[in-house]
């Protein structure tokens, strides 16, 4: 398994340099490359003599962490030292300004979400064209907009050190297909902002087959006091401490018509078959609604999600991990097809509500509460990654700078194992969960 991990890394690591160098290459070649503006943690601003602007940005988060359990009198310490993101991203725009492309890569590695970990070295490939002033459309691989509010915020602005529990659960994070998004003032100030999406509906990085069938979702934004300031609806925290009250209320939807992994995240993780070999997979469903409201420093997010499925009753056999097949579907010494199908999925309902202060002198104070409420078959009972339904967590943070350029970060979660929950090793523990974080964030 590590030597797996490290193969990945090491490919991965020379897939991206690969990327960049030709990309910097074909950028500069027969051109000159001048420096417009540089502005710590905003990152470099360049043009050539053809007229073709370009932006860099990056940023990298050292992190580590301790988690304890309660009712565990010894060993129940266990450290965790890691680098949790090195992101570079380039976006560009060509002599009609109406096209811009991006590419984003992520050089620690991989990303873990709780119960997966997956190769995340390619982040943002994609093309955008304004079609009007007001709708644009985006083709390539993104973040999708059907996933809750907090995955709209950049990773480098979070108020606390980890987004909730709601987005590691419920996130799809990012989608390869087609984006539509518009903005239209409407009456007194205000804006509304739709969303379309149609994707593949496996998650990002799909370089072999494809599996089931194409995910279509949209959502629907709300800004009754007009646009936030500097992207603000994007980015966590307060930090340019808004004149005037900011809020956005929206909602969204999305359907994956066959779904070969637990939230459409990992394609090909869950294989299902009918009685002729042919793939049957289940359809997920997932809707929501969220809010963000930010006045003078202080910040409100709110979200909720909720998630179903529908089984198709054609299916005979499930693809194990070292690929043969199996006509066995135990639900507590029952087979029972339907089920089984569903408790290998992210099923149930969720909400986050959290607030924080940023105060002038750039020390933010935070807290967030998280609930999850898994349906009675729902990979959430998993008692080693979920089966936690309730997250409390109080953070602080010191802005080093007067944007997102660099920043350190501690919070403590107390988790609620009241449901039965076991250790990283799959060993049953007693009791609760205590988790302390701290990350630095640097940008350039």
């Amino acid at each position: 398994m590590n030597n797996s991990i490290n193969y990945r890394s090491m490919k991965g690591f020379k897939i991206t340099s690969l990327c960049v160098f030709v990309f910097l290459s074909i950028t500069a070649k027969g051109q000159e490359v001048k420096l417009e503006t540089y502005k710590f943690g905003e990152g470099l601003n360049f043009s050539t003599n053809d007229g073709y602007p370009m932006r860099i940005t990056g940023y990298l988060q050292p992190y580590m962490e301790t988690k304890t359990y309660t009712d565990v009198d010894e060993n129940s310490t266990q450290n965790r030292f890691r680098m949790r993101r090195i992101r570079l991203r380039f976006d560009g725009k060509l002599k009609n300004e109406r096209f811009k492309y991006r590419f984003a890569f992520d050089l620690s590695g991989t990303s873990e979400a709780g119960d997966a970990s997956t190769n995340n070295f390619l982040l943002d490939a994609f093309v955008s064209y304004d079609i009007t002033n007001r709708i644009k459309a985006t083709f390539g691989q993104r973040s999708t907009f059907t996933d809750n509010r907090e995955l709209f915020m950049l990773s480098n602005t979070l108020q606390l050190v980890e987004r909730s529990r709601v987005t590691s659960a419920f996130a799809s994070i990012r989608e390869f297909g087609l984006f539509l998004e518009g903005s239209f003032r409407a009456g007194k100030g205000s804006y509304l902002k739709p969303y379309f999406v149609l994707t593949n509906g496996d998650g990002g990085n799909v370089l072999e087959k494809d599996h089931g069938g194409l995910k279509v979702g949209g959502r629907i934004d709300y800004l009754p006091f007009g646009l936030f300031t500097n992207f603000g609806q994007f980015r966590q925290a307060d930090i340019v401490r808004e004149l005037s009250p900011k809020l956005v209320i929206g909602a969204n939807f999305s359907h994956n018509n066959g779904m070969s992994s637990r939230r459409g995240r990992e394609s090909g993780a869950i294989i299902y078959l009918d009685t002729n070999d042919l793939e049957s997979l289940p359809d997920y469903t997932k809707y929501g609604v969220d809010f963000l409201f930010k006045y003078q420093g202080f910040s409100v997010l709110g979200e909720y999600v909720k998630t179903t499925a529908s089984v198709p009753s054609d299916i005979t056999q499930r693809v194990r991990n070292d690929g043969s097949t199996s006509t066995t579907f135990d639900v507590n010494g029952i087979q029972d097809i339907q089920n089984y199908v569903k408790g290998r999925m992210m099923l149930g309902e969720a909400y986050n509500f959290q607030a924080g202060y940023l105060f002038k002198n750039g020390i933010s104070i935070d807290a967030r509460y998280t609930h999850l409420k898994a349906d009675d078959n729902s990979f959430l009972n998993n008692a080693t990654f979920y089966n936690r339904p309730n997250y409390y967590t109080i953070g602080i943070s010191k802005y080093l700078s007067r944007n997102y350029g660099a920043k350190i970060q501690a919070d403590w979660t107390y988790i609620d194992g009241g449901l039965g929950i076991n250790n990283n090793d799959g060993v049953a523990i007693p009791g609760n969960e205590h988790l302390a974080r701290i990350m630095l964030t640097f940008a350039f």
